[in-house]
C-alpha cells in the first residue's frame, strides 16, 4: 500500500498487519487494529506525535468520542487532555481533502460542545492551528 508522506519532522514506528486485501494501522490509544484509510492516517501521526514527541500518556488522548450537536450524534477525531480537561481538539482529514473555511467551521461546532482551548484541523500535509480567546479563534503558526 503506498501511503502519502505527510508534513511531520519526526518519523513514527507504526505497526501493520494485512488481512486479505486490507491493510491495518495499530492504534496505540484503542491497543487494536483498525482499517488504515487515508484519515486513519493522519490520526495515527497525531497520536504518535503526541505519544512520543510531547510526550503525553495513551490516557490523556481520546479518539472516536460521540458528541451531540444540534440533535446530530458526530464524532471527534483525536482529544488531547490534561488532567480530564479538553486542552486541544484535532479534526483529521484525508490528505487529498482540502482544508477550507468550511471544515474549519465544523471543526469549531464540534468545539462548542468540547471546550478544549485550541484546535487542530489537519489532512496531514497542512495543518491550521487556532486557540479560541475571547469569544473567537486566532489563528497562529507553531514553533
Amino acid at each position: 500500500m503506498e501511503l502519502p508522506k505527510l508534513n511531520f519532522q519526526e518519523t513514527f514506528d507504526f505497526k501493520f498487519k494485512k488481512d486479505k486485501d486490507k491493510f491495518f494501522i495499530y492504534d496505540l490509544v484503542r491497543k487494536t487494529y483498525l482499517l488504515l484509510t487515508p484519515e486513519e492516517w493522519v490520526r495515527q501521526h497525531w497520536i504518535h506525535y503526541y505519544l512520543t514527541v510531547k510526550s503525553y500518556s495513551t490516557s490523556a488522548l481520546i479518539t472516536e468520542k460521540k458528541i451531540v450537536l444540534n440533535g446530530l450524534t458526530k464524532r471527534i477525531d483525536l482529544l488531547v487532555t490534561e488532567k480530564t480537561e479538553p486542552i486541544i481538539l484535532i479534526e483529521c482529514k484525508a490528505p487529498q481533502i482540502k482544508l477550507t473555511e468550511k471544515t474549519f467551521e465544523q471543526t469549531a461546532r464540534y468545539n462548542s460542545i468540547i471546550g478544549a482551548k485550541e484546535i487542530i484541523l489537519t489532512n496531514g500535509l497542512q495543518h491550521i492551528n487556532a486557540y479560541y480567546e475571547e469569544g473567537q479563534y486566532q489563528f497562529y503558526r507553531p514553533q
